[in-house]
């Protein structure tokens, strides 16, 4: 079962019911949904330096989109469950890559390395995860 079947049981939706394509833009909906909250959450944990800086909010939207992967590398090794070497190995490429994310010197990353390491961000934070899927339902639920 993929992590999507639940989520659209929660909204209401029967999986089985929709076709292969339907399902697809689904899934997308649902991950730029999860990266989008997921921002938010790191737009509230720096808004000192936001503050700081000056930055206005289309520059501060910039900067958490250039950083996006870096701040969520950054989350898992906060919780000291993975290191450099453990994230690299789960998301199975080499760890300069990874440090590169982290150093600032990779802005654009892959997109399989993205989705990668947002499924290792969820097993490692998975009340974050439970708390932005809820409001991502309440969201669909409103807009319903």
């Amino acid at each position: 079962m993929s992590a999507t079947e639940p989520l659209c049981r929660l909204i209401g939706i029967d999986p089985y019911k929709l076709s292969k394509e339907e399902y697809l833009i689904l899934e997308a909906e649902l991950f730029y949904s999860v990266c989008e909250e997921l921002k938010e959450i790191f737009r509230i944990q720096h808004k000192e330096y936001f503050r700081l800086t000056k930055y206005t909010v289309e520059m501060e939207s910039i900067m958490l989109e250039q950083n996006f992967l870096r701040f969520v590398i950054n989350d898992i090794l906060s919780t000291k469950e993975y290191t450099i070497e453990g994230i690299a190995y789960y998301v199975d490429t080499h760890t300069d890559v990874v440090s590169e994310v982290i150093l600032g010197h990779n802005l654009n990353p892959s997109a399989i390395l993205l989705h990668r390491t947002i499924g290792l961000h969820r097993s490692v934070r998975g009340d974050l995860y439970k708390t932005i899927m809820q409001k991502i339902i309440e969201k669909y639920l409103i807009a319903a």
